[in-house]
Parts: structure tokens; C-alpha cells; sequence
């Protein structure tokens, strides 16, 4: 299951998390988002209790979509340890995403 995450909240449920966390910065007038949110859901439910998934809306969050260099979006990041360690623009397929998160779980 995906978690909404925003400026007020980022830090506890990403930054400080316990396992690695796929944030995906997206937007509801963002096309590609909407192409790509079945394949989040998917990754969701593949990684469930070894990655948490949380979206962050670039409206509604644009300090830290500011503070992390989001260009374009969909921007997928995974964090691990508060840093980010691996980042893709785009509507990408979930094998992409898997050889992304991967490497990152434990």
C-alpha cells in the first residue's frame, strides 16, 4: 500500500525510515503519472514489509520537490539511510524499477 507523504511528514516517514523507501513525485494533471501508478501499486504489494512506497504530490509539497532537484515528473527515488541512492524520470516498466530497488533491500 502506498503512503501520501508531504512537506509536514517527509522526514519521519522517508528520511527516518527503518527500510529502504521508493517515493514517487508526481502530480494529478501529470499523464505519465497516471500510466505509471499500476506499476507502483505492483511494486507496492512485490516489496510489501521490505520497501516502503509513498507518493509525494509536487503541488502540494514543492519544498522538498524543490529541495531534491525534481525536474520532470514522474521522478521515482529510493532512499535508503535518509540519501538518496538511485532516481528515474519517467514512466518507466517495473523491471526497471526492481533492478533500482533491488541492490537496496536487505
Amino acid at each position: 500500500m502506498e503512503m501520501r507523504v508531504d512537506d509536514t511528514n517527509f522526514k519521519q516517514e522517508v528520511l527516518e525510515s527503518d527500510i529502504p523507501v521508493l517515493v514517487d513525485f508526481w502530480a494529478a494533471w501529470c499523464m505519465p503519472c497516471k500510466m505509471v501508478a499500476p506499476v507502483i501499486e505492483q511494486i507496492a504489494e512485490k516489496y510489501q514489509g521490505k520497501l516502503k512506497v509513498c507518493k509525494l504530490s509536487v503541488d502540494e509539497a514543492p519544498g522538498t520537490a524543490r529541495e531534491y532537484g525534481i525536474m520532470s515528473i514522474p521522478t521515482l527515488a529510493v532512499f535508503k539511510d535518509g540519501k538518496v541512492v538511485e532516481k528515474v524520470a519517467g514512466a518507466v516498466p517495473a523491471s526497471r524499477l526492481e533492478s533500482m530497488i533491488d541492490p537496496h533491500i536487505v
